[in-house]
């Protein structure tokens, strides 16, 4: 398992909700796996027609959560009311995980997010190369568990 990562990033969430809607510059979308949505499903006790809206041509995601004023259902005072069950795409926020070449992943960090800081400040919690590791094995238990 070979993957980049961004050396020098630090992160801890402002709690600003940037994260959770859309921006002046960005549509944001929240695309769930059927395992994300079952999980909020029978967490949260509402129907996954309640919380998020079936897509097509987005695999391995089969859902997007839907959205109140620009900004995701579950998001209640900045803070996510779903946060110890939500969607694997939120628990990479504010990184990507691309795959450019056969075997080898590459993690992006989004610098819209005002918990991240780059380069040598010691603001915030430095990130690892352990950090992205156990999100990178998350990602690829959550995808298996799809083709099993």
């Amino acid at each position: 398992m070979r993957f980049d990562y961004p050396k020098n990033v630090r992160f801890t969430c402002s709690k600003c909700g940037l994260c959770c809607g859309n921006t002046q510059v960005k549509v944001r979308h929240v695309l769930l796996l059927k395992s994300d949505a079952e999980r909020i499903e029978a967490e949260s006790k509402q129907e996954i027609s309640k919380f998020a809206s079936e897509i097509v041509d987005k695999a391995p995601y089969v859902y997007e959560m839907r959205k109140g004023s620009g900004k995701c259902v579950f998001l209640q005072n900045n803070e996510c009311s779903i946060y110890d069950f939500r969607p694997l795409i939120c628990r990479f926020y504010p990184f990507e995980l691309l795959t450019y070449e056969e075997g080898v992943s590459t993690f992006r960090v989004t610098e819209e997010c005002p918990g991240v800081c780059l380069g040598t400040k010691s603001v915030g919690k430095k990130l690892a190369e352990g950090y992205f590791r156990a999100l990178l094995e998350l990602a690829l238990a959550e995808i298996n568990d799809i083709s099993n």
